[in-house]
């Protein structure tokens, strides 16, 4: 069962496989390309600030999934179905993290490697970023998906979710972008931490949220 509602939800999410779910891809590559042509072709600020970029980038294009996230399966009666076979919510939510980091996450830390030729950044400056976007995208992934379960059911849901998430991420982005600063690999350490404690709580919070959904 569990095998089936991965492979299901990944093939919703999956970049290129339809629905336009390369979006959070496209606007990440996008940014990298547009950058330099807004501040310069100057190498040493290029080189500087666009691991900054980089991580906002990040941030903003794992806002874009979040209206498809939860709200058509509810609207469907999917999580409906899945309770009926005896699929508890929490599992539900749980198998939805995952399938939903894979679709942006690791597509994202590979389009780290031509936006960061793109910003005229050094190897070691890369090696940093791409550590740092492992650790950190799944707890982007589990605040996004805490956040679409919560809005859900609210009209104006998809406006929300995007106010909601940025806030909720700046530890991340804080840590994550300090790192590239001050060339410190600890700060990896404390992005990992937050994500993995998201992850643990997500599909409780989510689940929860599910729940209260129905029952609206």
């Amino acid at each position: 069962m569990i095998g089936a509602m991965l492979r299901r939800d990944l093939s919703k999410f999956f970049p290129f496989a339809g629905g336009g779910a390369a979006l959070p891809v496209v606007f990440f590559v996008a940014v990298a390309m547009l950058y330099p042509f807004a501040v310069g072709p100057d190498v040493n600020l290029l080189s500087r600030t666009g691991g900054g970029v980089v991580w906002i980038a990040a941030l903003l294009a794992a806002i874009l999934p979040l209206e498809k996230l939860v709200a058509q399966d509810i609207e469907l009666g999917v999580f409906d179905q899945l309770k009926l076979r005896g699929v508890t919510e929490e599992l539900m939510m749980a198998v939805r993290l995952v399938a939903h980091w894979l679709s942006f996450g690791p597509p994202l830390i590979l389009a780290t490697f031509p936006a960061a030729a793109l910003l005229a950044l050094d190897g070691p400056t890369l090696q940093l970023l791409v550590l740092g976007l492992l650790a950190g995208t799944p707890g982007l992934a589990a605040i996004g998906l805490m956040i679409a379960a919560l809005t859900a059911s609210l009209r104006a849901g998809a406006a929300l979710s995007g106010l909601l998430l940025i806030p909720l991420a700046l530890p991340i982005l804080i840590f994550g972008a300090g790192a590239l600063a001050r060339s410190d690999a600890a700060s990896i350490g404390f992005v990992a931490a937050i994500s993995l404690l998201l992850v643990a709580i997500a599909p409780f919070a989510a689940g929860a949220a599910i729940r209260a959904a129905r029952e609206i």
